[in-house]
Parts: structure tokens; C-alpha cells; sequence
């Protein structure tokens, strides 16, 4: 699913995930730290105007210009503003401890390029910050209800938790839970979901 295929989807009349904020992102947002946050595969933008709403600078990156264009139209009608990014996270320079918050909602990524970012997390989370990720297992292909249809794009909890060195695991599970997002994420759905914070850095007292 390159840009192509994301491009031809995000211009389809309706936002296709719908406007809303993803439902565990909204209940776990309020552990963000104040500052800024980074929204990966960010689509049509309904989790980063969420999150701009709440006060944060949110910078918004997705291969899809297309997808960016109708997130500005989204904060725009919201009452608030987003930096977009139009970029593949394979070449996606995260940088170091910059970020209050790293949000990944269903940005589903192949293997190998999930072994090369996921491991970047904790160096590019400010101290105290916070990574957000919710995704499709491989499970989800007994659904059908939504997300890739290709293997290597579904990974799973215990793999993901080993690609985050440097992070405190806060929520780590795997769930089967009622997804309704739009045309293309409706039903039963199997997911893992996860926070994990970089330490706050500590202070000496003399």
C-alpha cells in the first residue's frame, strides 16, 4: 500500500476513518506531557487536530499529500492549526528528545522498517514523554473488519514491546474491541495497545 493507493483513498468524498479521534487515543491523550507531539501515518489528521485541541503543537507526517491536504481542512474547521509533513517514515528524521508525545494509530509498517523506527522512540521522546500505539495483530485477519491484509504489516505485542529500549511499558495488551472509524475500520476488531514513557530526567538535590 504505497503512496498511490493512500493518495486515491484520502480523496475520496468522506473522511474515510471519520472525524473523531481514535477511541484509545482519546482516553490515554491526558498522559501526554505538555509540548510538542508527532503524529505518524497521520492520514486525514482526525488524532492530531484531537490533539491540537488539547493544546499540544502537533506535526502531523504521512506519505500522503492528499490525506495531509484534508487534515488542514479538519483543524481548520476545528478552530486550530497542525504542521504537516509529506514524507515516508523510512526516511523520517524523528530527532532527538524533541517530543512530548509519538502517536501511532493504526500506521501499520512493514517488519523490517518497524525494527529501525520503533527503536528510535526513546531517543526522539523528550524526557517524560509518552508513545501512544494501537494497531491491528495478525489475528485481525480472521476479522477482516478492517486494516492490512498482508501479514508482515501486523505485528504483535511481545515484538513490539522488544523494539522499545529506553521506555517504561504503562498499557501493554492485546484485545479484541468494537471499532467504528469511518468506512474501512467497522466491527470487531483485534488489536495490541500501547503506552510507554521515557523516563523524566532526574534532579539532583544538593
Amino acid at each position: 500500500m504505497g503512496q498511490e493507493f493512500w493518495d486515491q483513498r484520502y480523496a475520496e468524498p468522506d473522511l474515510v476513518y471519520g472525524a473523531e479521534p481514535n477511541d484509545f487515543l482519546r482516553e490515554m491523550a491526558p498522559r501526554v506531557p505538555p509540548g510538542p507531539v508527532l503524529g505518524l501515518g497521520e492520514g486525514q489528521g482526525r488524532n492530531a487536530v484531537h490533539l491540537a485541541t488539547l493544546g499540544h503543537a502537533v506535526t502531523a507526517v504521512d506519505q500522503s499529500a492528499v490525506g495531509l491536504a484534508r487534515a488542514q481542512e479538519l483543524a481548520l474547521s476545528r478552530g486550530v492549526t497542525l504542521a504537516t509533513v509529506a514524507a515516508d517514515l523510512a526516511d523520517f528524521d524523528l530527532g532527538p528528545t524533541r517530543w512530548s508525545g509519538i502517536i501511532s494509530i493504526f500506521c501499520h509498517l512493514p517488519s523490517a522498517l518497524r525494527r529501525r523506527l520503533y527503536p528510535r522512540y526513546a531517543e526522539a521522546l523528550a524526557p517524560g514523554g509518552v508513545l501512544i500505539l494501537e494497531a491491528y495483530t495478525p489475528r485481525q485477519l480472521e476479522y477482516g473488519t478492517g486494516g492490512p491484509k498482508e501479514l508482515d504489516l501486523l505485528g504483535t505485542l511481545a515484538e513490539t514491546v522488544k523494539l522499545l529500549p529506553g521506555l517504561e511499558l504503562e498499557v501493554g495488551r492485546e484485545v479484541v474491541r468494537d471499532i467504528h472509524e469511518g468506512a474501512y475500520h467497522h466491527g470487531p476488531g483485534a488489536v495490541m495497545q500501547v503506552v510507554a514513557r521515557k523516563a523524566p530526567r532526574s534532579t539532583s538535590i544538593r
